[in-house]
């Protein structure tokens, strides 16, 4: 797996085909609060054979050295140096729920470093229930089963639950408390209306933790935006249903960019 350097820090990330700032825009994937690269496994697979794609670790998380950061203006600034290291000029972002925050910061900060924008289980804000914080501050295991609780659908089967439990629970305490207080103190609910770059908005019908309402009040309010909402899918909609997901998502990509060759 590759490493770059972002603001001295060595950071991991994940491609299938490798990269080529020649083939075409870039497409950076963007995990959310405890995750890492693993969430967009299944994008990867299908999209990298036809896009100069990779999916990043954010800084603490994964293989990526730090201890990730306490807002989503220096992790949008953290991508700004991503895009440097890597060598895309121009890129489309695709961010989960504390990703799709990070992208959106993007979006209104650096629009004329994107194509394009996919917002996946995610709001204009993103406040946070405090139980998430006191069982972060309790026990990591009881931390991590909440969250995966949350994150799922009904319909997920019980060991892909309990195997993403373990894997937030293997985050370090100041990490995943970090990414959350980021996300409690995110607010863009005034400032999205100001996004430009063409984006589609994605959501599963079951999220429970960034509801349905989320992602049609982004739709209502980023002017030309596109809206999916996948039935049978919770917060995980990239996990939980990636042939619905990958067929949005592709049919997005390709009437908008011109595939790496």
């Amino acid at each position: 797996m590759p490493f770059t350097t972002v603001k001295g820090l060595s950071i991991h990330y994940a491609t299938e085909t490798g990269l080529d700032p020649g083939r075409g825009p870039g497409i950076v994937f963007v995990h959310g609060a405890g995750g890492t690269h693993e969430h967009w496994r299944f994008q990867l697979r299908q999209l990298a054979v036809r896009w100069n794609a990779l999916a990043v670790d954010l800084p603490g998380h994964g293989e990526s050295q730090g201890d990730g950061y306490p807002t989503i203006r220096e992790y949008r600034d953290f991508l700004l140096g991503l895009l440097d290291a890597v060598g895309f000029s121009r890129a489309v972002l695709v961010g989960h729920s504390m990703g799709g925050g990070i992208a959106q910061d993007f979006a209104l900060t650096y629009p004329n470093r994107l194509d394009a924008l996919v917002l996946v289980g995610t709001g204009a804000r993103l406040r946070v229930h405090p139980d998430v914080f006191a069982a972060i501050q309790r026990d990591m295991g009881e931390a991590g089963r909440l969250i995966s609780g949350l994150a799922y659908s009904s319909a997920a089967l019980l060991a892909t639950v309990a195997s993403a439990a373990e894997a937030f629970a293997r985050n370090r305490a100041l990490v995943l408390e970090g990414d959350f207080r980021a996300c409690d103190a995110f607010d863009l609910m005034a400032e999205i209306p100001k996004i430009r770059t063409p984006t589609l908005i994605v959501c599963g019908e079951d999220d429970r933790l960034t509801p349905a309402k989320y992602a049609r009040f982004l739709h209502d309010n980023i002017p030309g935006s596109a809206l999916t909402i996948i039935p049978g899918a919770g917060h995980m909609v990239m996990l939980e249903k990636p042939v619905e997901f990958n067929r949005v998502l592709a049919a997005f990509l390709e009437a908008r960019l011109r595939p790496a060759t």
